[in-house]
Parts: C-alpha cells; structure tokens; sequence
C-alpha cells in the first residue's frame, strides 16, 4: 500500500510547505513579543512612577556690609512646600539652639530676612544668622510638588558673618 497519496493530502506538496512554516512562526513571534509588551506595561505599571521635579522661584541674597540674609519666593511654580535649609540659629522660648533645621515658607510672597547675631522673627520663631559656633554657612531653597516625598533644590546662598 502506497501511502505518498495520503501524505500529499495530509502535509501538502513540496510546492505547498515551503511557505506555511515560515510564515506561521512570524506570527507566533509577533504575537508572542506584542503580548509580552503588554503584560509588563500592567505588571510593572510603566510610566505612572515617573513625576515631574518641583517648579518654584526664589529670590535669594545675603549684604556682606549688613550681615542681613534674604530671600524671598517669587512664584510657586509647581510645588506644594517650600523650605530654607542650612547653616543658622533658631530661638523658640528664649533659649538658643543651633540648627541644620527648616524654615517651612507658605507661598508666594513670603519673605524671611535672617541677620548676623541679631533675632529676626518668622512664623512665630526667632531666627539668627550665627552664634559663637557658626561664622558662615549656606542657605538652600528646596520645593516638593509630592507632599514633601523628595525635595527639589532651587537655589542656595553662602553667608558669612
């Protein structure tokens, strides 16, 4: 019994395969590789952790002949906090702690002057530019646009007493 008949009919000619493997593996891998894009873009959530920096103007000098630092946040861009950082004293009930702290600005507008050895009061809170300790230092301005999760540096200012 001849069965090349049968097989002919079964698999197809020589003249028919050539095309159908071929052709039948490129569309697996297409839709092997498009449906693999797809599944890592919901898995790994591409695109939705990716935030923008905070935005924020602030004007920032410190006079050398007066000892008087200042700054003042000139648009708030962005942003949702606005902080000074750096070198300076803070009095809170009369007592003199130095600090690395922050000073929290509300918004645009706001300015917060600091002078050498002489108290300046904002939001409350004695501020100073030195005590016997500190002599020179650096004020930085930073700004968040997420609640305070990462801070944006906007400007910095050295002052020295």
């Amino acid at each position: 019994m001849d069965l090349r008949k049968y097989r002919n009919k079964l698999v197809g000619s020589e003249d028919e395969r050539a095309v159908s493997p071929v052709i039948g593996v490129i569309l697996m891998v297409a839709i092997t590789v498009i449906l693999a894009a797809v599944i890592a873009a919901f898995v790994l959530d591409m695109g939705d952790d990716l935030g923008s920096e905070a935005q924020a103007g602030a004007q920032m000098s410190f006079d050398e002949g007066d000892g008087v630092f200042s700054t003042e946040l000139t648009s708030e861009g962005n942003a949702d906090s606005y902080e000074l950082r750096g070198d300076y004293v803070y009095s809170t009930n009369g007592t003199s702690v130095s600090s690395s702290d922050y000073i929290e600005l509300d918004g645009a507008g706001d300015t917060v002057t600091l002078e050498c050895g002489s108290s300046n009061k904002y939001d409350g809170i004695n501020y100073q530019l030195n005590d016997s300790a500190n002599e020179s230092g650096t004020v930085t301005f930073v700004a968040s646009n997420d609640g305070g999760d990462s801070w944006t540096n906007v400007g910095s200012q050295d002052w020295s007493c």
